[in-house]
């Protein structure tokens, strides 16, 4: 016991272990606390490009369609999705849908005097598939 504290009031082995030991846990603190940072997370950027909806691009589309083909409308009722118009005695129509399935399907239809110009119907569906880039 009279070494102890012979070491311990001389001060040479006791205060060597000791500032030893304060040196290697703050050494080991500071490592363990810079590999404990938290990098938050980088910021996302959203596209603000908005584009119209289906049923827009198929209305202005079919609407185009028709006029392209000569077709004078008379209706456009975008609620009921019904297009009408007339052309050489015929009366020509649209009619643009949203399914369930959130397609949109496009119908163009002919009644009247239809022998006058056949083709029409055709002419309009290509029109049509040109507008929307098909």
């Amino acid at each position: 016991m009279g070494q102890v504290l012979q070491s311990l009031n001389s001060g040479t082995p006791f205060k060597r272990e000791n500032s030893i030991m304060k040196t290697l846990i703050i050494f080991l603190t500071t490592i363990l606390i810079s590999g404990c940072y938290y990098y938050p997370p980088a910021p996302v950027v959203y596209s603000t490009k908005v584009s119209a909806s289906k049923f827009d691009q198929s209305w202005s589309a079919a609407i185009g369609a028709l006029s392209d083909q000569g077709v004078r409308i008379t209706v456009q009722d975008r609620g009921a999705g019904v297009i009408q118009g007339h052309l050489n005695g015929m009366e020509v129509a649209a009619s643009i849908r949203t399914q369930a399935d959130n397609s949109v399907r496009v119908q163009f239809n002919t009644s009247g005097a239809t022998t006058r110009d056949p083709s029409i119907i055709q002419r309009i569906t290509n029109s049509y598939h040109s507008r929307m880039g098909r």
